[in-house]
């Protein structure tokens, strides 16, 4: 930064946040709320299957000899330890016992026949790093509190089907303006509550245009939004969201809502070797899906695309392509490396039904792969039937999949269109794969393909479709009976969906998911929607709807709206604006009375939640308010006909104008302009982003190379602004990064500081750059009402 104490000197009239350091003891997590949904997961995924194979034969309480008095049956046993104390320390896997014995150091080592895995060791590190989080009972019972919670009278909630409510009778009948506000309000009423004003139009403006396309709204389009409030009021609003809504950045915002959802990233990461591979095609399908947002694609046909698109008739070679490019759903997922895992192929799998069960349904099934779900009505059986749709399925992701490192490229999909523009001229003609023997990079020729044919990852049947045998404990070495390919059998469509021998049957898990009278679908999106306009969902965990997720805060309303959803077509849109449109939406952030003490969590919607914006829009904010916004789409990505490893070939992330969506997201190296806003690590389903405010946000605000080269774009264009006073240009600055005129003590003192810094060393662009950048650190800023 150009100027620190003239920043900071501004910074005290503003009203930004103040950051402050704290140190945290590392603590275990036990099986209790601190527990996420994706640690839980992670746990059930990477780490519950290692113990049961690897451990329990001598450290459980049914094996015939207890090993060193250690019992790993409960979370308190493994952490307790045996004669060496406990393995673990919260926090530290370097100082932990568990991970010297796992690497075989300090003449520790476990298991003793052979050491296991690296990939398998770096997650038991990753592991400990979270602090452990184990959520397993203390005893074999479920809980009776957790069991109730779920469960109540009869069987687990989001397993009934889903029916329409009539609207709830309200005290304020003229309080309502849509369907949703009579079951808001109807709650709000009978626990004593007032919800607050609406919110002031210049507020609303503002909310509609970064919930909808993710951009903040120009000077001019808040005051045209205000006037035209005055006039018509919630009419005006109703045309703002349609107008929003046709825009094409509508995609872009909600795409990357999708994109999370689908653990969509351009390099494989989690190969436990840290080489991490390129996906030089997966932009497509980030295209693929902006473009169906942007088109309103009926939610049902977008999924059946997504699972079975290769297996859908097409009316033209573009259309063919675009079903293909729709399968990358169930390609762009990490994997581990194939040359060092027996369960290779079941984790390609375990990832497909995971994106599908979780992403699709808020149902965690990951479990069931070693035993029947020990809450949830998911039976191992159960698991072993989805899994045969995708070991009848052959998945196509190019290079780094391949076991051989001279294998011809057959696992991608060669698309039947040509590209619209050639290869960069630095298309690399080798690539780098796995070391040799020398233990240096080996490079191989670049597969004999015309490097102007276009690719794609996705995937298609294979030619001999299969039952899949259930792997004991797991194991794919140990297989049992095979089980016949199918559903979930908890849910019943009324559908008979048979699938033919020579058939994956991915079709047909389609039809069963995208159904009508199924009970997860049309509520998962809609509670996905509702959140992403709330901050939190009707359903607070939205990729959990079972025993261990929370109970619907409004279950009605959620039925109502998924109801709705369905009758309207399956229409995104349609959703979206019922809810921009409604009053419950359009409240002010300030609670009114004793809402705030009786309502301290905004449970029951008695105001609108102030959110910080996401890592994107801050990004796109900034770049807007500077001038150097490219709001065009963007060709392609940094990675397009790169099949490299990331960790080898350097920094692969440039700087670039165009919206967050195009940016570079690689597995393990994510983009350095929003890495500190909590991003996720895109290894699985990720329906709910934290929201953290720690101090390297602040840090980044005054460090990070990109505001500070933004601060001077935006200074730069205020200065080079002809016929205009300072006060004027302080004015402007105003109106690009808040939208409104300063108060006028805001504009004496940055008047003043100005003034005062103009003739420091850094002259006068110094000044103004620093002034810029205060702006970008604030409060308001950052921050949507």
């Amino acid at each position: 930064m150009a100027n620190p104490i003239a920043f900071r000197q501004l910074m005290k009239p503003l009203p930004v946040i103040s950051a402050c350091l704290v140190t945290i003891a590392p603590t275990f997590l036990g099986a209790s709320e601190t527990i996420d949904q994706k640690q839980r997961r992670f746990f059930e995924e990477r780490i519950r299957p290692v113990l049961v194979e690897s451990c329990y034969e001598c450290h459980s309480a049914d094996a015939e000899k207890i090993g060193a008095k250690l019992l790993l049956d409960t979370p308190g046993q493994l952490r307790a330890g045996g004669e060496s104390g406990s393995p673990m320390v919260a926090g530290q896997p370097e100082k932990s016992l568990l991970i010297h014995a796992l690497r075989y150091e300090d003449d520790l080592e476990m298991p003793p026949e052979k050491p296991l895995p690296e990939n398998v060791v770096a997650d038991f590190a990753k592991w400990i790093e979270m602090g452990a989080p184990d959520p397993r009972p203390t005893d074999p019972d479920v809980p009776a509190a957790l069991a109730e919670r779920a469960y109540g009278e009869g069987d687990l909630w989001s397993f009934e089907p889903v029916e329409d409510p009539p609207p709830p009778e309200v005290e304020e009948t003229s309080w309502p303006s849509d369907l949703v506000d009579y079951f808001v309000l109807a709650e709000q009423e009978s626990r004593g509550l007032q919800p607050a004003k609406d919110a002031d139009p210049r507020v609303l403006v503002r909310r509609l245009h970064y919930d909808l396309i993710g951009l903040p709204p120009s000077h001019p389009e808040v005051d045209r939004f205000v006037e035209n409030y005055g006039k018509d009021g919630r009419e005006a609003v109703g045309r703002l969201v349609d107008e929003l809504l046709a825009s094409p950045h509508f995609g872009e915002r909600w795409g990357r809502h999708w994109l999370d959802v689908a653990r969509y990233a351009e390099s494989n990461g989690n190969d436990g070797l840290s080489r991490n591979p390129t996906f030089p095609h997966a932009w497509r399908y980030r295209d693929y899906v902006i473009d169906a947002f942007n088109r309103d694609l009926p939610y049902d046909r977008f999924l059946t695309e997504q699972i079975a698109g290769d297996l859908l008739a097409a009316d033209s070679p573009e259309e063919r392509d675009r079903l293909l490019v729709a399968t990358g759903f169930l390609a762009v997922g990490s994997k581990p490396a194939k040359a060092m895992n027996k369960n290779f192929e079941m984790d390609v799998v375990a990832d497909q039904i995971d994106v599908v069960a979780t992403g699709l349904l808020g149902l965690s099934v990951g479990c069931a792969r070693c035993h029947d779900h020990k809450f949830d009505p998911i039976p191992t059986r159960d698991y072993y039937a989805m899994a045969g749709l995708f070991t009848s399925t052959e998945t196509m992701w190019g290079l780094a999949g391949n076991e051989k490192l001279t294998a011809p490229p057959t696992d991608l999909h060669v698309l039947a269109t040509k590209p619209k523009v050639p290869p960069p001229a630095d298309f690399v003609e080798t690539v780098i794969l796995r070391e040799s023997s020398t233990g240096k990079p080996k490079k191989i020729p670049k597969p004999k393909w015309d490097p102007g044919t276009p690719l794609a990852m996705g995937v298609r049947d294979r030619e001999e479709p299969a039952d899949c045998k259930i792997n004991l404990n797991g194991e794919a070495e140990k297989p049992g009976e095979a089980v016949p390919r199918g559903f979930l059998t908890a849910v019943d469509t009324g559908n008979e969906l048979e699938i033919q021998v020579d058939e994956s049957g991915r079709l047909q898990l389609a039809a069963w998911i995208a159904s009508p009278r199924h009970p997860q679908t049309a509520r998962v999106m809609v509670n996905r929607v509702w959140q992403h306009l709330f901050g939190t969902g009707i359903v607070a965990t939205p990729d959990d709807f079972g025993v261990y997720g929370a109970r619907p805060s409004h279950p009605q309303l959620l039925d109502h709206l998924a109801t709705r959803f369905v009758e309207e077509g399956w229409s995104v849109k349609a959703l979206v604006r019922e809810i921009a449109t409604s009053r419950t939406y359009q409240l002010d952030s300030i609670a009114v009375g004793e809402s705030r003490e009786a309502d301290p969590e905004n449970r029951w919607l008695t105001r609108h939640p102030r959110r910080r914006l996401d890592a994107e829009s801050l990004r796109d904010g900034i770049l807007k308010a500077s001038g150097q916004l490219n709001p065009e789409p963007a060709d392609g990505s940094l990675v397009r006909h790169r099949d490299i490893l990331v960790n080898l070939a350097g920094d692969l992330h440039r700087p670039s104008r165009h919206r967050s969506v195009y940016l570079c997201y690689l597995r393990n190296s994510p983009p350095p302009e929003l890495a500190a806003f909590d991003l996720p690590d895109f290894l699985a389903v990720e329906g709910r982003r934290e929201a953290s405010n720690v101090p390297g946000q602040a840090l980044y605000l005054f460090n990070n190379l990109f505001v500070v080269e933004q601060a001077r774009h935006f200074a730069r264009s205020l200065l080079d602004e002809p016929e205009t006073d300072d006060e004027a240009k302080i004015r402007r600055a105003f109106h690009r990064v808040f939208q409104r005129d300063p108060a006028p003590r805001e504009l004496l003192r940055s008047t003043e500081l100005l003034a005062r810094t103009e003739d420091a060393p850094g002259s006068k662009a110094t000044a103004w750059a620093s002034f810029a950048q205060a702006l970008f650190a604030t409060n308001e800023f950052r921050y949507v009402d």
